[in-house]
């Protein structure tokens, strides 16, 4: 194939996966799970397969907390009517306020003061509900440091940010980091619904956590914690967490003075209930049927889930050159996340840090891999992920850019910043986890 005709079908594969990757985010939208799960009529308000005569209860309360915080205060009120009041906290300002709500903007990854003047707020608010209210929980991802209050008062804010980092930075699985930061959190793990332990309660999730363990989204503030103490400091040893984290926290676990989160047999989850609105299964079955419908044969491969990414982009290249062996053109798409420990790193995401390592390993192939978070943020950069294929490498270095540099420094966003592969598509509103969707043909 002459040099003009592989770079014209290198665009055209790029600009399928961006489509892809663009159009399964339409169709799993919040609007769109709403609608599919949440329905209100006549007073009557339907979540899933249970139902609240929402007149019968002496107030309603909402409390929204995560990145799609705003979004899901917005479909639910587009349901039920302004009546609603209640707490929002996001990372983002909000587009306009719903009368009847307080907002908060939270920090994230890392909390901020608002985080825990939200978290503050919404404990206040819990504790005074009666029997007779309905509570609302809406929780998506980011909830952990967006919403956030130590246990311990002698944990400062500052203290508090340096133990988020530690946790961020440390290469653990978000299962792990979220396990100790449910016992260093006075919200966490079930601990906003024991606040508000007298009243009904309705969790809708949006969820950017594997399906196996719901009580992880937003550090599950609403759910019996399947994680212990002990699970805590087995987490500490393994990743070498007590030299890094400050003296306030460190003390915590060099003293065994953790307290134990609620369990499911706490009296607090006998009036609870909570469902899964969305999903990365919903990102991938939408991903799945915009590939089919591009002409792509599709498997959806999620394996490598909670991998780190070197050995997630050994394994997913393998694959999908296997099925390229028997079809064509094939689209493989993964769900979840890889992990990335990163040391010293520039500006970038564990997205585009799996992008450049696959860029360098495809080089010369007719392979095209897209790497993207749901939420429009991957890591420190303002790009969701990125794009690469077999002529990447060699585009870079024709512009006097070292893939494999950028690698080694994470900074991969300014390489594909200069390459016009990053995937800048702004903060969705949205969080179900990444989606990586490689092409091959």
């Amino acid at each position: 194939m002459p040099d003009s005709a592989i770079e014209s079908k290198s665009r055209e594969m790029r600009e399928a996966a961006r489509l892809i990757f663009t159009q399964a985010l339409d169709e799993a939208s919040i609007v769109n799970g709403f609608a599919r799960h949440v329905h209100c009529e006549r007073g009557v308000l339907r979540v899933c397969e249970d139902l609240y005569d929402l007149q019968s209860y002496s107030r309603v309360l909402v409390m929204s907390l995560g990145k799609a915080g705003h979004t899901m205060v917005e479909a639910l009120a587009a349901q039920v009517g302004a009546s609603l009041e209640g707490i929002v906290a996001s990372s983002v300002e909000p587009a306009a306020q719903i009368h009847g709500f307080r907002y908060f903007r939270g920090g994230h990854p890392t909390p901020n003061a608002e985080s825990i003047q939200a978290a503050s707020a919404m404990l206040r608010a819990l504790a005074s509900q009666p029997a007779s209210a309905l509570v609302i929980f809406l929780l998506s991802g980011g909830g952990s440091s967006i919403v956030e209050k130590p246990i311990d008062d002698e944990i400062a804010l500052d203290d508090l940010i340096a133990t988020y980092r530690a946790l961020v930075h440390s290469g653990a699985p978000i299962a792990e980091i979220n396990a100790v930061r449910k016992h260093l959190s006075a919200v966490k793990g079930g601990r906003l619904a024991l606040a508000a332990s007298h009243a009904q309660q309705v969790s809708l999730l949006v969820s950017d956590v594997p399906d196996s363990t719901p009580d992880a989204l937003a550090s599950g503030p609403t759910m019996p914690d399947s994680t212990t103490v002990e699970d805590c400091y087995r987490i500490a040893e393994k990743y070498e967490l007590l030299r890094q984290f400050p003296q306030s926290t460190r003390e915590l676990f060099e003293r065994h003075s953790l307290e134990e989160t609620p369990k499911s047999d706490d009296p607090a989850f006998h009036r609870a209930r909570w469902w899964t609105v969305l999903s990365n299964q919903t990102a991938i079955e939408a991903a799945s049927v915009a590939a089919e419908r591009a002409g792509f044969i599709v498997h959806v491969d999620n394996s490598c889930d909670d991998w780190d990414y070197e050995k997630a982009s050994d394994y997913l290249l393998q694959r999908v050159r296997e099925l390229r062996k028997q079809f064509s053109p094939v689209c493989l798409i993964s769900g979840g996340e890889v992990t990335v420990r990163v040391a010293n790193g520039g500006v970038g995401g564990r997205n585009q840090q799996f992008a450049l390592t696959c860029a360098e390993k495809i080089k010369g192939e007719n392979i095209t891999v897209l790497s993207a978070g749901t939420d429009g943020v991957d890591g420190n950069s303002p790009a969701a992920g990125a794009i690469v294929d077999g002529l990447t490498v060699a585009r870079a270095r024709s512009r006097g850019m070292d893939a494999s540099d950028a690698l080694r420094k994470f900074d991969a966003y300014p390489f594909f910043s200069a390459l016009g592969d990053a995937i800048e598509i702004g903060p969705t509103g949205n969080n179900l986890r990444d989606l990586r969707i490689l092409l091959a043909y």
